[in-house]
């Protein structure tokens, strides 16, 4: 009989050899294999000396049993028992745990008799699912199979069907419902290893197979279906036991700190880390797009060798398609190969039936196969280009056919520009979708502007959508604004080239395809503008009122903006986003109008409607008449009615006052929180203010930095914290008076809070940038930064700048995702020395880069 330490060395270098041969030679199902057999000895050496008694057996169950054992998995034991355990067994099945551990095996374990295992495979899926895998590895070999017998005699295939498809729905929704994640989960996420298990065990349960040639000789899937199925399941177990060994830890997420690392370990060749990356995901998400449509497949006829149907011929819809339980079957499914125009009527069909809930089996088999005849003599018909248009023209299925038309490759067929972006990761530190995954949701978002369910989500958009002749245009714009990703070059010049080809071969006219090519070319414009410009600016305004030339291109534009941040992240998009794009939109239709107001006028007009607003709260202009003596004409430009109305109501009896005044309101627009400063001006006062937000982790959106006639600082400060707005008006209270109380103590400023930045911003940094620029009279200067966002990066800014005496007029703080992309509006002496104006640039991107 073995000795423990024997054991575990036995089993140690048997892992170590075993992963050495991964590491030369990387074969999954060898590793698997080999690494299930040095746990089965190890296991059954044990269990030789600490067995428990003739009646117990020990069994493995889940991926352990099914003989999947990946480097660093849990190796999932059950010890079947009799009945109920006396102390004597209790004693030694401890011993045997204890022992397990002590040899480096990661068990998971438990002890049931069988009436126990049945009764919570009765009330548990998971349960049921797990012990249909149960393998008998050492004592009782009767115990065993008369639990295997037991079990067999429960299961209800239908029952475990539609259990098994609730979980799965389940799983993906956790997921996101898309394998384009940026850090999917290789076992997990939809078109992973899970899913590919999910179709095994229903046909193990339904007694149809237990592998994938056992479906292929019941005709449930094709051989060259069972093929395709095993390569992309051995791709993804190679990329899962890859990141168990880089990772030394049971991880199955391709998390960004270990993406590069894998591709290397598997040999996927890159110029440098981001390159093999990326490479790695694409081939990743082609596997997991490739599992999605067989899971789709395969379901579909397990459902109907599970739930048999008399009526197999359906409901004709046309002389192509019927309609066969709800959902779309050829007549004949070789009409594809025929006339492969009847691919994309099969979208078309779709689209005009709502009654259809997907497409039948053979019916996307045949899609599929026929995939390849959409070829350059097929793009070029103009009967397929016709019908492609109709596509997008539908009024309704526009969004779902397109993903269908993607998930089944038809879509990057037809488009081939299309093809080189499906799975292409863009590491910019904002986009959370695959750049195909990107471009169908911002069509997605266009859509939902045109539907009237989803108009209290965006009402200008929605607005502005039921008024817009041949809205499908702006959706073929979406479909070419980043299709030039990954390129090289400008991806909005070269998406500009391919766009205009598509639009002159599918016959639109020169206006709409000027349109079509202005949106590509154009399509960040409107963002960098309303986030790094001020709208107030009648120069501004008047810059971006030619470039957009005509109303009807800036209301394109501006939907496509609005749709296009949305599509990027589901943190990227915030309410003060869209009022700066708003503010931008209505200033610049104003002025394409002809009735850009002179800045007096502008003065005039806004000053009699904060004074209207002031008279609903019963304050006549005597009150502040003083106060508004010391707000000049600039002042008034960059603030709205609403903002100066609460200015005045707030400060207006505190004109001369020596002690700074703080006051604070929850954003208007609907997110986050405003704070407004009033006192005698001060040195670093900007660096000062910063440096307190620093200390209480507030994100800054937006500083409007002003001083009055008499020299005070009125700086206003839109912040966001999900705290201080959850606890409404006593952490605003607060606030203000622990800023108050800083400010009147003027300390030094303080060391920056040690700033962190994230996982993906540490992988994937970009390289920071400084720009100066002097505006057109030469008396202010434009800093515009970028960089990765971190933990009081602003603080760092301002210290720099008051280090260097600069002053600070507006700051626009635009954070997208992980990165940031700052615009500061500043003056100061050392600006026109040009040695100290490289020194200061120098000193922000070491700080940058800290």
């Amino acid at each position: 009989m073995q000795a423990p330490e024997e054991i575990r060395h036995e089993y140690a270098e048997a892992r170590a050899a075993t992963i050495a041969r991964f590491r030369a030679h990387p074969d999954p199902d060898a590793l698997t294999r080999a690494l299930t057999a040095a746990t089965d000895r190890a296991l059954r050496a044990l269990w030789r000396r600490h067995a428990p008694g003739p009646h117990a057996s020990l069994v493995a169950v889940g991926g352990y049993g099914r003989r999947e054992q990946f480097p660093h998995s849990d190796v999932d034991l059950m010890v079947l028992t009799a009945g109920t355990l006396d102390p004597a067994m209790a004693t030694r099945i401890e011993a045997f745990i204890g022992a397990c551990w002590d040899c480096g095996l990661p068990i998971g374990h438990s002890v049931r008799s069988i009436d126990e295992c049945v009764a919570e495979a009765l009330a548990d899926v998971t349960v049921q699912t797990s012990l249909l895998e149960l393998r008998w590895l050492a004592g009782s070999r009767r115990r065993c199979a008369e639990a295997l017998a037991r079990l067999r005699a429960i299961l209800d295939p239908a029952a475990f069907f539609s259990a098994k498809l609730v979980e799965m729905r389940q799983r993906h929704a956790k997921y996101d419902d898309t394998p384009y994640s940026l850090e999917p989960n290789t076992k997990e996420s939809p078109g992973g290893l899970r899913d590919l298990q999910v179709l095994v065990w229903i046909a193990r349960a339904a007694g149809l197979g237990r592998r994938w040639r056992d479906l292929a000789a019941r005709e449930l899937i094709t051989d060259r279906e069972a093929a395709q199925l095993r390569r992309n399941e051995r791709r993804l177990k190679r990329i899962r036991a890859a990141l168990h060994i880089v990772a030394n830890r049971h991880e199955d997420r391709l998390v960004y700190d270990l993406q590069a690392q894998v591709a290397r370990s598997l040999g996927v060749a890159g110029d440098d880390a981001r390159r093999a990356s990326e490479e790695l995901m694409q081939r990743y998400y082609w596997a997991a797009k490739a599992v999605v449509q067989l899971n789709t497949i395969v379901l579909q006829n397990l459902r109907t060798a599970i739930f048999p149907q008399s009526d197999t011929q359906g409901e004709p819809i046309d002389a192509l398609f019927r309609n066969v339980h709800g959902l779309l079957g050829a007549i004949d499914p070789g009409c594809f190969e025929r006339d492969p125009s009847s691919i994309l009527r099969a979208f078309r069909t779709m689209q005009a039936h709502p009654e259809l809930g997907g497409i039948a089996t053979p019916t996307l088999r045949a899609l599929w196969n026929a995939r390849t005849r959409i070829d350059a003599a097929f793009r070029r018909d103009p009967a397929h280009r016709a019908l492609f248009l109709q596509v997008l023209q539908a009024p309704r299925g526009i969004t779902h056919e397109l993903r269908r038309m993607n998930q089944w490759s038809i879509l990057g067929h037809y488009l081939p520009p299309f093809r080189r972006i499906v799975g292409r990761m863009q590491h910019d530190l904002f986009h959370v979708y695959t750049v195909d995954q990107h471009i169908l949701m911002v069509v997605r978002n266009l859509r939902r502007f045109a539907m009237p369910e989803h108009a209290h989500e965006y009402p200008l958009c929605s607005e502005l959508m039921a008024d817009f002749a041949r809205p499908w245009l702006l959706y073929v714009a979406a479909l070419f604004h980043d299709i030039a990703k990954g390129r090289g070059g400008d991806h909005s010049t070269l998406g500009r080239i391919d766009a205009r080809r598509f639009c002159r071969d599918h016959a639109l006219s020169d206006e709409d395809t000027a349109l079509v090519e202005f949106l590509v070319l154009q399509h960040l414009t409107m963002s960098s503008v309303a986030q790094k410009q001020d709208s107030s600016d009648p120069a501004v305004v008047a810059r971006f009122a030619a470039l957009a030339g005509t109303e009807r291109r800036l209301v394109a534009l501006y939907l496509l903006t609005v749709a296009d941040i949305r599509g990027t992240s589901p943190k990227v998009w915030n309410a003060w986003k869209g009022k700066l794009l708003q503010d931008l939109f209505f200033a610049t239709r104003q002025a394409l109008h002809g009735n850009a107001p002179s800045t007096h006028t502008r003065v005039e007009a806004v000053q009699r409607d904060a004074a209207h607003v002031l008279s609903l709260y019963g304050i006549d202009e005597a009150h502040y008449a003083r106060f508004w003596q010391q707000l000049d004409v600039p002042y008034f430009l960059r603030h709205g009615a609403q903002d100066i109305a609460w200015h005045v109501r707030a400060l207006y009896s505190h004109v001369d006052t020596p002690t700074p005044i703080v006051r604070s309101r929850l954003s208007p627009v609907g997110e986050g929180f405003e704070v407004v400063v009033y006192l005698p001006d001060q040195p670093d006062l900007f660096a000062r203010i910063c440096g307190y937000f620093d200390s209480r982790r507030l994100s800054v959106l937006e500083a409007r930095i002003h001083t009055t006639r008499h020299g005070y600082a009125l700086d206003t400060f839109v912040l966001v914290d999900p705290d201080v707005t959850a606890r409404g008006s006593e952490a605003l209270h607060e606030l203000q008076e622990e800023l108050a109380r800083r400010l009147a103590e003027r300390v030094p400023l303080a060391p920056p809070v040690e700033g962190r930045s994230s996982r993906r911003s540490r992988h994937f940094p970009i390289e920071p940038s400084v720009e100066l620029q002097a505006d057109e009279r030469g008396q202010r200067f434009l800093l515009s930064i970028v960089a990765n966002d971190r933990t009081g990066l602003l603080y760092r800014i301002a210290r720099v700048l008051a280090h260097h005496r600069i002053n600070v007029h507006t700051a626009r703080i635009t954070t997208l995702g992980e990165r940031v992309e700052d615009v500061f509006l500043i003056d100061g002496e050392a600006l026109a020395r040009p040695r100290e104006s490289r020194q200061l640039q120098g000193e922000l991107l070491a700080t940058l880069r800290v």
